[in-house]
């Protein structure tokens, strides 16, 4: 829902449906939305096509009537729609109408700031968590980085450029970038934010900027450290950061010739392999084609609660959200008057996903 958000906001009703649990093979993970505004019109996804247009009307209904609706669908469930998933799988799908709570954790997302809201339907107590976009770090301000911002904001990175030479570090020459900063590279990432899902692209092709910068993203908890250049570059560049005092295990970390290999050339091509290693990394993907394998394409996945298990094995033990006063571990009264309940920002899973549980606590 938060990549809806801005649109979300702009209208005076909506009515949003979001995937709620996933079990088997289905096209679109849980936390994957599509909302229906005023007039009918419609942005997102819940199923990449296959049960869109029953949604729609459900959403449509929603709308009219204020009231909230949960629908299943699936490819043999009897029990669900006529209209099913052709992958396989099933999917459970909640509706809802705008509210001023809902808006205000909209807002607050757009604004960069975590957010946890949850909402209830019957039994059901729904959650869903939002943390600020993953930065994405590009130094080197060259016509590949230009690309490579644009790509990265596509997938939702806050992007930053950063090159120490003012005449090339423009806002003008990298307008996908959400900033763009004239900054020695090593002495910016060192004074500036990062967590363990912030990624850093080194493409500076220059010793004396390249060292020093990956010296420092290499002595920290990041989730993605690259650097462009050659085979022959990347020996060179070992031996570089050897001298300098980088550790061998922190050597091991650094993906370097960076991208996966796609075989292209152009700053745009060369973007794509970047972005596909990030993305084969985030998820743990193979970067095979997927006709050579015979794997499930979506293996990521759980029945119970519609939860990711990958997800919950990196999150495991870290600290829940802080929750709002007056409600007993952040979950809303049995009645649960407000839907949703916008709750206080705390160190929350980057990659939280909507689950539920029983409420009536």
């Amino acid at each position: 829902m938060r990549d809806l958000a801005s649109t979300l906001l702009s209208w005076d009703r909506f009515a949003v449906a979001s995937v709620v649990a996933v079990r088997g093979s289905a096209p679109r993970p849980v936390g994957a939305a599509m909302a229906v505004g005023p007039s009918g019109e419609v942005i997102g996804s819940v199923s990449g096509g296959c049960v869109e247009a029953e949604v729609h009307d459900l959403a449509c209904t929603v709308l009219e009537t204020s009231e909230a609706a949960f629908a299943t669908f699936g490819y043999s469930d009897d029990t669900a729609f006529s209209v099913g998933l052709t992958c396989g799988g099933s999917l459970d799908v909640l509706v809802q109408r705008d509210s001023p709570s809902l808006r205000a954790a909209l807002q607050a997302s757009v604004d960069s700031l975590p957010v946890s809201v949850r909402f209830c339907f019957e039994d059901r107590v729904f959650t869903e968590t939002w943390l600020p976009p993953p930065r994405l770090l590009v130094f080197g301000a060259i016509d590949h980085a230009a690309a490579v911002a644009e790509i990265g904001r596509f997938l939702g990175y806050h992007v930053t450029v950063c090159d120490a030479r003012p005449v090339f570090a423009t806002p003008e020459r990298f307008p996908a970038a959400h900033e763009v900063v004239v900054d020695w590279p090593h002495r910016y990432l060192a004074s500036t934010r990062t967590d363990a899902a912030t990624a850093v692209v080194v493409l500076t092709h220059d010793p004396k900027f390249d060292i020093p910068v990956l010296a420092e993203a290499l002595s920290r908890p990041l989730a993605f450290v690259g650097a462009m250049g050659s085979r022959r570059t990347h020996l060179e560049r070992l031996d570089r950061l050897r001298e300098a005092g980088v550790p061998a295990a922190a050597l091991a970390r650094l993906r370097s010739p960076i991208g996966l290999d796609l075989g292209g050339r152009t700053p745009a091509e060369t973007a794509v392999s970047i972005a596909a290693e990030l993305v084969a990394l985030r998820h743990g993907g193979t970067g095979a084609f997927l006709s050579d394998l015979s794997t499930p394409i979506h293996h990521d996945t759980e029945e119970r609660d519609g939860a990711d298990l990958p997800q919950r094995r990196r999150h495991a033990g870290r600290p829940a959200a802080r929750t709002a006063a007056g409600h007993a571990d952040g979950v809303p009264s049995p009645q649960c008057p407000e839907v949703p309940v916008l709750l206080g920002a705390g160190h929350l899973p980057r990659h939280a996903r909507v689950g539920h549980g029983r409420g009536g606590r």
